[in-house]
């Protein structure tokens, strides 16, 4: 669960969850998004950074206002 703050949804912190998303998962499909990657000669980071978007909608978000 990622708790915010309700009236701190700015940039900084959109870009946190970004960057949190993107280690959750280059630490669980890094090797296969790397084979993918290059299987399909795709740039590793334009993929990693679709996915880690991806990934935001499965986190259980609570908001505290």
């Amino acid at each position: 669960m990622i708790y915010l703050t309700y009236n701190n949804l700015d940039e900084e912190t959109q870009s946190r969850l970004l960057v949190i998303s993107k280690e959750d998962v280059e630490s669980r499909y890094g090797k296969e998004l790397k084979a993918y990657a290059r299987e399909h000669h795709l740039d590793y980071d334009v993929l990693l950074e679709e996915e880690a978007q991806r990934n935001l909608y499965s986190y259980d978000y609570v908001f505290n206002i």
